[in-house]
């Protein structure tokens, strides 16, 4: 993944040993190398070979070793990391992020993950080589060898909108999902609509299945029957809106309104519509999810689920900036903001 930039213990005595309190000099006493290869391996430096490399770090997770916050000399930036960096969804995380680091003198640094939901080993000794004030990571996580190795330097860390759980102790930013599927839903349930589809995004995404089990929570209430032949499971792109949304539109009983896990696939059920003929919102009611600018501006304007990406983002910012000015670490922080329903043109009672 590459930045895009604008005398030691003894076996027998490890167990006795309370976490942190070993020294540099006695973890590299007992991996058998100096006390400024440590330092080398503590800083990211690329002149040590990867099996002292391997066995400092073993020993660094073993006792647990945290660096001192003075000890921690930090560079003057944020580093956010996103699974995919190409849409306008990205861009607005990144305003997010921009602001608050202007306000406190930061660069930020871009890294993209090509769509893994974890980065690769060499980001993490990037990062560790950069020292930066904190990291966000957006619909992303770390595995356990890249939460020690930044908690053993002193570099905090925050998920924004976790793909999956990301566990207890860490900290995140999220936003009300299933309260989002369940508004967008009830929307088109109020305007008389009874057989109403549903493209997800990537079920393997914690967001994405709240957003349809609030979606399913609303026909339940309703009395309305869920119809698994009506859900489908995109990847949060144009393309998939589209291939979907025909695949419903060609039902004999095709539904008559679309909830879209995303602005960019409700834009690409649009563009299905209009290849069948279908008109929106007279024949066709959709409503999205983001309230990405575009939803404004196109023809009709999209009825969608706000989701508010910049205060997300700004909101993780400022988190992670708190945590790496802690002397002590904060337990693990959850903060979810709420979504809105958008009501424009996209929307209305289906024909009789």
């Amino acid at each position: 993944m590459k930045p895009l930039k604008t005398e030691g213990p003894r076996a027998g005595t490890q167990a006795a040993r309370a976490p942190q309190t070993a020294t540099l000099a006695e973890i590299a006493r007992e991996a058998g190398v100096s006390a400024p290869t440590v330092s080398k391996v503590l800083n990211g430096r690329a002149d040590v070979a990867p099996s002292t490399r391997a066995r400092v770090e073993e020993l660094l997770r073993t006792h647990g070793y945290r660096r001192r916050r003075a000890e921690a000399t930090r560079s003057p930036l944020i580093d956010v990391v996103f699974h995919e960096l190409e849409s306008a969804w990205a861009m607005e995380v990144i305003r997010g992020v921009e602001t608050v680091a202007r306000e406190s003198g930061l660069s930020v640094v871009l890294s993209e993950s090509a769509g893994r939901l974890t980065p690769g080993r060499t980001w993490a000794d990037q990062v560790a080589a950069r020292r930066p004030h904190g990291v966000v990571l957006v619909l992303s996580g770390l595995d356990a060898s890249q939460r020690a190795l930044l908690t053993s330097r002193s570099i905090p860390f925050v998920v924004m909108d976790p793909a999956g759980d990301p566990g207890d102790d860490v900290p995140s930013v999220g936003a009300t999902n299933w309260q989002g599927g369940l508004a967008a839903t009830r929307h088109l349930i109020e305007l008389g609509h009874e057989r109403i589809g549903a493209i997800s995004g990537p079920s393997r995404m914690m967001c994405s299945r709240a957003r349809v089990d609030g979606y399913r929570a609303a026909l339940e209430t309703a009395g309305l029957p869920v119809d698994p032949a009506l859900i489908k499971a995109g990847d949060f792109h144009h393309e998939a809106g589209y291939r979907l949304g025909l695949d419903l539109l060609r039902r004999p009983d095709r539904p008559t309104a679309v909830f879209a896990g995303n602005d960019l696939q409700a834009l690409g059920l649009y563009e299905a519509a209009r290849e069948l003929g279908l008109r929106v919102p007279e024949d066709l009611s959709v409503v999205g999810f983001d309230d990405l600018p575009v939803a404004r501006w196109v023809g009709p304007p999209l009825t969608t689920v706000r989701q508010p990406l910049m205060e997300m983002a700004e909101a993780a910012t400022r988190l992670v900036l708190d945590l790496g000015r802690a002397e002590r670490p904060s337990s693990a922080t959850r903060v979810e903001l709420a979504t809105s329903l958008v009501e424009r043109s996209s929307t209305a009672a289906p024909r009789c």
